[in-house]
């Protein structure tokens, strides 16, 4: 990773849902991966023992089933977890308004303080760097795709979180003018 961010700790995060609405919807996991200097130095992974039952659509889409949740921490004890491990960071997420929106509102169910952390979304990061036409859309399976990501998203927290920092350490490469693997570096207006 170049620029800016290699200074800094980030922790790109992904959850996976009950549902698509907050207000009705639950998590089921989170995923996290630790960037520290450019370089992936931890991950984070737990599944939550949502209070409702998971949809069936839901299931087939996740893998992430009832008896596999049955064990899993509650959604206070996993959120408590996951901002141990993510500290003082930037967080970054694809289309970070769903997942921020979900940690969020989940912490605050429960009780459980969620600091103001610096946030990145990739979605919106490629929407300002990729020129019109050059992907089919923004996102992150096509992005993953683009950028060569070691792992395919697959809607489980932990191989997404894989495959958004891959895609965020693509697009600051790009924006630094490092020609991704394959595809021609965007031409910059110089006037």
């Amino acid at each position: 990773m170049i620029g800016p961010l290699a200074d800094v700790t980030v922790v790109v995060v992904d959850v996976e849902t009950t549902g698509w609405l907050r207000d009705r919807a639950e998590i089921t996991e989170i995923g996290a991966v630790r960037l520290s200097g450019g370089q992936r130095s931890g991950e984070f992974c737990s599944l939550v023992r949502p209070a409702s039952p998971i949809p069936a659509d839901i299931m087939t889409l996740t893998g992430i089933t009832e008896a596999l949740v049955s064990q899993a921490p509650p959604a206070a004890a996993a959120l408590r977890a996951f901002l141990a491990f993510a500290g003082d960071c930037v967080l970054v997420a694809h289309n970070a308004t769903f997942d921020l929106g979900f940690l969020t509102s989940a912490s605050a169910a429960c009780g459980v303080d969620w600091p103001r952390f610096p946030v990145l979304d990739t979605a919106a990061l490629a929407r300002l760097l990729l020129r019109p036409g050059q992907v089919p859309d923004c996102r992150l399976a096509t992005l993953a795709a683009y950028f060569s990501a070691r792992t395919a998203p697959c809607h489980r927290a932990l191989a997404d979180a894989r495959a958004t920092a891959d895609v965020l350490t693509g697009l600051l490469d790009l924006a630094a003018g490092v020609e991704p693997a394959g595809h021609p570096v965007l031409t910059r207006l110089a006037s």
